[in-house]
């Protein structure tokens, strides 16, 4: 289904995975149908959000170091100067 960007078998396999009667996978699916339209683009385009979460993670790393030791402005050096060389 995700391979081949087919979002009728998204429904296919929702349809199976109900008819199981297992807690956790009804869980699952009721959170797939609260929010199916960003499931479904999930399916179809290629677009992710990973090289976003890493500039933040990025960030919250070296003001975990930083903590109490200098103010924003440092800080602000600090992540310009590893966004460019990084």
């Amino acid at each position: 289904m995700l391979k081949s960007k087919n979002v009728e078998k998204l429904e296919e396999w929702i349809e199976k995975a109900s008819n199981l009667k297992i807690r956790k996978i009804d869980k699952f699916v009721n959170g797939l149908k609260r929010d199916m339209q960003a499931v479904r683009n999930a399916i179809v385009y290629e677009y992710n959000n990973g090289l976003t979460k890493g500039s933040v993670n990025k960030v919250k790393v070296i003001k975990r170091i930083m903590y109490g030791r200098n103010k924003f402005e440092m800080l602000r050096q600090k992540v310009l100067l590893l966004e460019n060389n990084g």
